[in-house]
């Protein structure tokens, strides 16, 4: 079993364990102080063989260790391992020279990605398209500035003039995706985003909505990457 494998089934395991509503309220009261089994039992009214049963299954994932207490040593506290709920999330994509975003006609989703990514994240970012357009949409741009962004009206670029050895390509409409799914492909996204083309519908709640799809995808994206240069600081509760 390889190292891969092996997180998977540490994961699985873990998941497993947090399956039951019960485990998980164990949890719940672990994340903000260690207690005891007894004290545990009184605050979620469960037997003492009830609690005994979640805490064995808790304590072979791998979520919560015992201590015993300096003061009554016949007491013991549960701790949990915050490192383990840590191992939940996905593996890291890890460094990349820069991000590059990409679309058919680099004119709406991946200029408004490179924005984002730019205005939340920091760090070296681009885009571009399969087929640029000679412009950005105009309603791209009245969105971007609606949400403080900055776009270039004229700032549109071929994708193999721009992606370099060392990039993470993420394509973020399915014609790009599909376009550079082939073997002669000039360029291979690592990742794909579905994003619908707002430019179909061409009303300011499309492009609104490809706005918000490509915000909650870079907020969960951003943690993954390693991109050189400066990063914003995080800013918890901030909404597209």
């Amino acid at each position: 079993m390889n190292a891969e494998s092996s997180s998977l089934y540490g994961r699985a395991r873990v998941h497993a364990a947090l399956g039951d509503p019960a485990r998980l309220a164990i949890v719940d009261i672990l994340v903000l102080g260690d207690a005891s089994p007894g004290e545990i039992g009184r605050h979620l009214g469960m037997p003492t063989n009830l609690v005994a049963h979640h805490v064995k299954v808790l304590n072979d994932a791998g979520l919560v260790t015992r201590t015993r207490s300096e003061g009554d040593r016949r007491r013991t506290y549960l701790r949990l391992v915050p490192e383990v709920l840590a191992s939940l999330a996905s593996p890291a994509l890890g460094a990349a020279e820069r991000v590059v975003f990409v679309c058919t006609h680099n004119s709406a989703r991946s200029q408004l990605a490179a924005a984002l990514w730019r205005d939340r994240v920091g760090g070296a970012v681009a885009s571009a398209g399969t087929h640029p357009a000679q412009r950005v949409h105009p309603r791209a741009v009245k969105v971007a500035h609606r949400h403080g962004l900055a776009l270039d009206p004229a700032g549109t670029a071929f994708v193999a003039d721009v992606v370099h050895d060392g990039d993470l390509v993420i394509a973020v409409c399915d014609n790009a995706h599909e376009d550079l799914a082939g073997p002669d492909a000039p360029v291979h996204p690592r990742l794909h985003w579905s994003v619908p083309d707002p430019v179909r519908i061409d009303t300011d709640a499309a492009f609104e909505a490809a706005y918000t799809d490509l915000a909650d995808r870079i907020t969960r994206l951003a943690p993954a990457v390693v991109v050189p240069g400066p990063r914003r600081p995080e800013q918890p509760g901030v909404s597209s």
